[in-house]
């Protein structure tokens, strides 16, 4: 595969099985990356950063065929987010699962719910134009941490 610093841009578990769950663990499934590799995207319009409460989805697309639910698919709802996409999210957690349009080959898996390194990395970034002004990762001032900063979590003013 590709190589980028030692990482693989087009994945090196071309034959593993990638699992995912919610924040709960209620919901869980596992997929097998696309034979030509895992193609990781984000996606910045706004029906992705209103769905996940963020400036950027992070999405993969593999084959229907090889996806499948491990458990809690009785916990998912679906979203039909514009005309023939249905976001599937838990509703124990609201965390979102994977999105697809009913009919095509392939579904959208949602790459942050993976348990471990897909060993492949974003190789685009979609929707850039609708990226909020706020949202400037590189501006100077920014405080960047390992974990919490030196306060802690945040939590609400007293």
């Amino acid at each position: 595969s590709l190589r980028h610093g030692g990482l693989g841009l087009f994945g090196d578990l071309k034959e593993e099985r990638m699992k995912e769950r919610c924040l709960c663990g209620a919901v869980a499934y596992e997929a097998t990356p696309p034979s030509s590799g895992l193609h990781i995207g984000l996606c910045s319009c706004r029906s992705c950063r209103k769905a996940h409460a963020a400036p950027a989805n992070v999405y993969a697309s593999v084959p229907r065929a090889d996806f499948r639910w491990l458990r809690g698919q009785d916990k998912t709802s679906i979203y039909e987010s514009s005309p023939g996409k249905n976001r599937h999210f838990c509703s124990v957690c609201g965390s979102q699962l994977i999105a697809e349009h009913p009919g095509e080959t392939n579904v959208l898996l949602r790459v942050a719910l993976l348990d471990d390194d897909p060993g492949a990395r974003p190789v685009e970034h979609i929707f850039l134009g609708h990226r909020p002004a706020w949202c400037d990762w590189d501006a100077g001032g920014i405080a960047r941490y390992q974990e919490w900063g030196p306060e802690g979590e945040p939590r609400n003013p007293q």
